[in-house]
């Protein structure tokens, strides 16, 4: 991989001035063009200590516009990130659409690190790889440009560059004996590193190699990368939309939601005393969750008037409202509709020792999305992989995941609609949305179905709530929120 860099090559401090005027004016023109496309940019800066990444960065900086740009620089997890999932800090960096962000380290470093020094394992490096590679693609299908720079120097040159910084006071702080003990293990760097790199540069996210022995040489390359790969990306033509097809939907006559048995039900006798249990139960596991520094995710999906809402009133009765949110899912905000559709999930994920509900949730994009056209069929096909990798992450993360599909049919929804408009109080709750929907009842429900079918992992499987009866929904959920918690704790 690194033999591939020309090294030695260097550019005149003339001709690096004659250059700079007009870089600095493409480098501008081109975030402009991606500003108006509307197309998020994440310049990732990695490389050899030494080789001008810090120098490089203030240079984006200083020569692109400060208004539509970002830049973080990531070290040790702080105490709010090391208590969610690994990728969560690196989701929250993202920038919405016609923005950039400057990330000055990022999900590659620890990897790195981590390898060279003995703690992952070969075969832990490998999975960690697959996960990037699987998280730069679904940024890059949902339009993001990722750039990705890394700055390489011999270790001759760079023995050399941290001797002459630490003979000025000026610069002395800028060698460290992290950096000193990492120049011993140059050739081991130089070795994981290349097999990342290999791994990773792909089609959609590629690595371009900087040779950083020469600062002119090195900033013109970084400015000349980044115009280039917006240029390439703002110019290529954009595929025109093929016309809607219709659907015809087929339905397998044995699905897994046709064999709830829907005639379930509790007298109010018993539902009283096992709703009492189930909450008590509740509360004393919050109680453990929160010593034992794990995290509760709750997602409701199900039909309208299912009995979502119902379910999530008794279930936080039982918990300390300092230790839930409750997160309702709507149409997406305009802040959301400028980042990929996870986006708005991962900003809400729970600390551990936390409990969040989502009343409905990233589900959306395989169900309402899916029928009604929001997104492409390519979007939401792709989504059941994005969601489980999601998934796995919120449970390697610390979190325990339920989550419960509250099945009713058609004759009881259109009994709770009729209800609801004479009741004052659940007025708000129908209107002609509602109506309109029960038209695509098929379509909803071979959506739902393939959605069971194809995300219910051993590590966030699906529950199945029969809903035609409140008392034995409300009870059946509680009741699995328990039978979880019991085997996770």
């Amino acid at each position: 991989m690194f033999e591939t860099v020309e090294l030695g090559q260097s550019l005149s401090d003339a001709k690096f001035e004659k250059l700079e005027p007009k870089l600095r004016t493409e480098l501008l023109r081109a975030q402009s063009d991606l500003s108006k496309a509307k197309i998020p940019a994440i310049i990732l800066v990695h490389g050899v200590d030494g080789a001008g990444k810090g120098d490089a960065v203030n240079l984006l900086n200083e020569w692109m516009d400060a208004r539509y740009l970002v830049t973080q620089a990531f070290g040790a997890p702080t105490e709010e990130e090391a208590n969610r999932p690994d990728f969560w800090r690196y989701w929250m960096a993202l920038p919405p659409k016609g923005r950039a962000s400057v990330l000055f380290g990022s999900w590659y470093t620890d990897p790195i690190v981590n390898r060279v020094f003995g703690d992952l394992s070969e075969g832990d490096l490998e999975s960690t790889l697959t996960r990037i590679r699987d998280f730069e693609t679904a940024l890059a299908d949902d339009g993001a440009l990722v750039i990705k720079l890394w700055f390489h120097i011999t270790k001759k040159t760079q023995r050399k560059r941290f001797e002459e910084l630490e003979e000025s006071k000026a610069s002395a702080w800028r060698v460290s004996k992290t950096d000193w003990k990492h120049h011993k293990l140059y050739d081991e760097f130089t070795r994981v590193s290349g097999h990342v790199l290999r791994e990773t540069s792909t089609g959609k996210a590629p690595w371009t190699l900087i040779e950083g022995t020469d600062p002119n040489h090195r900033d013109v390359t970084v400015a000349r990368t980044v115009i280039d790969r917006i240029r390439e990306r703002v110019d290529a033509p954009t595929p025109e939309a093929a016309p809607a097809a219709k659907r015809r939907v087929r339905r397998d006559p044995n699905t897994v939601l046709d064999a709830l048995d829907l005639g379930l039900s509790l007298d109010k006798e018993e539902y009283e005393t096992r709703i009492d249990e189930s909450l008590a139960r509740v509360n004393k596991l919050s109680r453990k969750l929160a010593k034992k520094k794990k995290g509760l995710i709750v997602v409701l999906e199900g039909w309208d008037a299912a009995g979502k809402g119902g379910a999530i009133r008794r279930t936080t009765r039982a918990l300390d409202a300092r230790q839930y949110r409750l997160i309702p899912i709507a149409a997406p905000t305009e802040e959301e509709r400028q980042h990929h559709y996870l986006w708005r999930f991962w900003r809400h994920l729970p600390r551990l020792g936390r409990i969040t509900i989502y009343d409905r949730s990233w589900y959306g994009r395989v169900l309402v999305e899916r029928v009604e056209g929001f997104c492409s069929d390519a979007d939401w096909q792709r989504a059941y992989k994005e969601i489980n990798d999601f998934e796995e992450q919120l449970v390697e993360g610390g979190n325990i995941v339920v989550k419960l599909w509250v099945h009713i049919n058609q004759d009881e929804q259109l009994r709770r609609f009729k209800e609801r408009e004479t009741q004052p109080w659940k007025k708000y709750k129908i209107g002609a949305e509602d109506y309109r929907n029960r038209e695509k009842w098929s379509e909803y429900e071979v959506a739902a179905n393939e959605m069971v079918g194809r995300t219910s992992t051993e590590f966030a499987p699906w529950t199945l709530v029969e809903g035609n009866d409140k008392r034995w929904a409300r009870v059946k959920i509680l009741e699995t929120i328990c039978a979880r918690l019991d085997d996770a704790l």
